[in-house]
């Protein structure tokens, strides 16, 4: 035990950093895509450049910081197995598979992004970028909370945020229909 706050410090740095991985790699896809349906040159340039920032991000920070933050994740499991017998628990690993499956299928649009291959459109990724801040409120609530009841208003408040993000998704589409270089 004398080493679990140097391992709960590790699995937090992770996170963040998996995290930080996970809200801009969409927003290179969002930049991606749009490149992908300019006339060329610049659609060529862009693109280059574009998939050389998101293969760097990928592949140097975001999947070594989520094998890192699980690995450390279970090594404080295996320090306190008491946790997984508290229901907060049991909530917040269902969230990390949720969180998994979406790191995952993120993986799936970077790998098609890379080969040229557009199936999305940049709308679609815009609020695909949304999903890993709900997974985030969600832990973060349960963690410091550890409570199924106050999950509860987590769970209103994650749908709140969610409701305002859209709200906010379309007023931004409209501006930017309105002025293109928004």
């Amino acid at each position: 035990m004398e080493y679990y706050n140097y391992i709960k410090s590790l699995h937090l740095i992770f996170v963040i950093t998996w995290f930080a991985g996970l809200f801009y790699i969409p927003r290179l896809f969002v930049y991606q895509i749009e490149a992908f349906h300019k006339p060329s040159p610049e659609k060529e340039i862009l693109g280059k450049q574009l998939k050389l920032m998101a293969k760097r991000l990928w592949t140097i920070i975001t999947w070594p910081s989520a094998i890192l933050a699980v690995f450390f994740a279970i090594w404080l499991l295996l320090l306190i197995p008491s946790w997984l017998e508290q229901s907060w628990m049991h909530v917040k690993l269902a969230f990390v598979v949720l969180l998994i499956i979406y790191h995952i299928k993120t993986h799936v649009f970077y790998k098609q992004l890379q080969q040229d291959i557009v199936k999305k459109s940049s709308n679609f990724m815009r609020l695909w970028n949304e999903g890993a801040t709900f997974i985030l409120f969600a832990v973060v609530f349960l963690v410091i909370l550890k409570n199924a009841f106050n999950w509860v208003f987590g769970v209103v408040g994650i749908l709140v945020l969610g409701v305002l993000l859209m709200l906010g998704f379309k007023l931004y589409k409209h501006i930017r229909n309105k002025n293109p270089e928004a």
